[in-house]
């Protein structure tokens, strides 16, 4: 593969070869990381109450409208074609349901993964601006702070000492 590689680029073989070997310090950082944030959202998915009863909800759901289509069309190839056409399109009309249902369930997780997205990048953007607001250097010379109008009673004096 890195023969290819080398004739695709003109690159001479041990360039390609130092591209291969991995960076160590970095990927350790990178992973950390990455595993981090994964294990806060995996821990953060059990908190919520209520997602495992309406998954089970949803589940029944969708196992009740697949029985219910199995056993319209069985019914919809025994009967009479004249009245199989009402059958099959109830039958259709519960694969339907069983469908939404599934979908139901899939887009309830996706949207608690997003908020709990939007919940640590909320958390990590007030723990940045919490150590910028930390790493503020204090002002020199006397220990005591000054609010506003004791700064301005202090201008107003130098400026009539002058």
């Amino acid at each position: 593969m890195t023969k290819k590689l080398s004739e695709l680029f003109d690159l001479p073989e041990e360039d390609i070869n130092e591209l291969i070997i991995p960076i160590p310090e970095n990927a350790n950082e990178i992973t950390s990381n990455a595993i981090d944030n994964l294990e806060k959202i995996e821990n953060a998915l059990p908190q919520v109450r209520g997602l495992d009863a309406s998954d089970t909800e949803l589940d029944e759901l969708a196992t009740l409208a697949k029985d219910t289509f199995k056993d319209l069309t069985d019914l919809g190839m025994q009967v009479d074609s004249r009245f199989a056409s009402e059958i099959f399109n109830a039958a259709g009309t519960m694969l339907g349901h069983a469908i939404t249902a599934k979908t139901a369930k899939i887009n309830k997780k996706l949207k608690m993964i997003d908020l709990q997205l939007k919940k640590a990048q909320l958390d990590h953007k007030i723990n940045s601006t919490m150590q910028e607001i930390e790493n503020i250097p204090q002002g020199e010379g006397s220990s005591a702070l000054l609010d506003r109008n004791e700064l301005l009673k202090s201008i107003l004096a130098d400026k009539k000492t002058q």
